[in-house]
């Protein structure tokens, strides 16, 4: 297939994958996003639909960018170093969904495309989906797993063990020597076989989100919670920042490629809560979260 062509059927995918996401959430929620289109000067631009202080999802965004330039940014060149001073276009659907409740997680999800070169000779998809909770349902862990399981499996049964393990090495706050939460999947540079079979396996991982996620979202949303969940919440997103800030390749390729920083950052939660020297207490529910944040097994 032609490229531009091809970037025209992946722009339309991530664009419409944006809106059935964002349709899905208003109407259950029963809000609307604010979308905020944008332009870069370099290059490019995108869709930023955002939504906060509600009574279900405390913050959330949905976004789409296409972006494109003479040079790659560092960022993007981990073990690609001969595919420095290429030309590129990088079109991608990120979500993620920071809720009111401290029973229900949050979520992440990336879906992208790279290509280099003048008449983009390389190319290749990557992405995810993963959650942190701040507290742990293991029945809930069960089921998100499963979830991916069984769509990465139509493909082939090695996909799924793989980018799990990617996604768990991915998602480690080093400093810390913890996961950001339990994981799900996470992959780059796929370029398999075909590119039908590669864009058709970047739809299923899009597909992943609305059917891991809201049933989870519905079953948790009315929970009752203590001020100390509360408290322990804006601590587990206090790990969530940390990962984003120092570690998250989206993030530093975005203000790398002078992208739009305000989108950028959405994925930052509306608020955290750093404590020093914090311990839980023996036995409480604080403690078999953090236990089972160790337990990375979950299918």
């Amino acid at each position: 297939m032609h490229n531009k062509i091809a970037i025209t059927f992946i722009k339309e995918y991530f664009i419409n994958l944006q809106n059935s996401i964002i349709l899905e959430l208003e109407n259950f929620t029963e809000t609307k996003f604010l979308r905020d289109k944008w332009e870069r000067p370099k290059g490019g631009g995108g869709i930023t639909s955002i939504f906060e202080n509600g009574k279900i999802i405390e913050k959330a965004g949905v976004n789409f960018s296409h972006i494109f330039g003479d040079n790659l940014p560092t960022s993007a060149l981990a073990n690609r170093v001969e595919f420095k001073n290429l030309p590129f276009n990088a079109l991608g659907t990120s979500i993620v969904i920071h809720p009111f409740n401290p029973f229900v997680p949050i979520i992440h999800m990336n879906v992208r495309f790279f290509s280099l070169g003048r008449n983009s000779e390389k190319w290749w998809f990557g992405g995810g989906i993963d959650l942190t909770p701040s507290y742990i349902y293991v029945e809930d862990a069960h089921y998100f797993h499963n979830t991916c399981k069984d769509k990465l499996n139509k493909f082939g049964e090695a996909y799924y063990p793989k980018f799990k393990k990617e996604c768990d090495d991915y998602f480690y706050l080093k400093h810390r020597s913890e996961p950001r939460g339990i994981g799900g999947i996470f992959f780059d540079n796929f370029h398999e076989k075909s590119f039908e079979y590669s864009f058709d396996f970047i739809k299923a991982v899009g597909e992943i989100f609305l059917p891991a996620y809201v049933p989870i979202l519905k079953k948790r949303k009315d929970n009752k919670f203590s001020e100390t969940n509360k408290l322990f919440q804006l601590y587990r997103r206090s790990r969530y920042v940390e990962f984003n800030l120092i570690y998250d390749r989206g993030t530093l390729f975005g203000l790398e490629s002078n992208g739009r920083t305000e989108s950028i950052l959405m994925s930052m939660p509306p608020v955290a809560r750093w404590i020093y020297n914090w311990s839980p207490e023996k036995n409480s529910q604080e403690e078999k979260t953090l236990n089972l944040l160790r337990d990375q097994s979950w299918v």
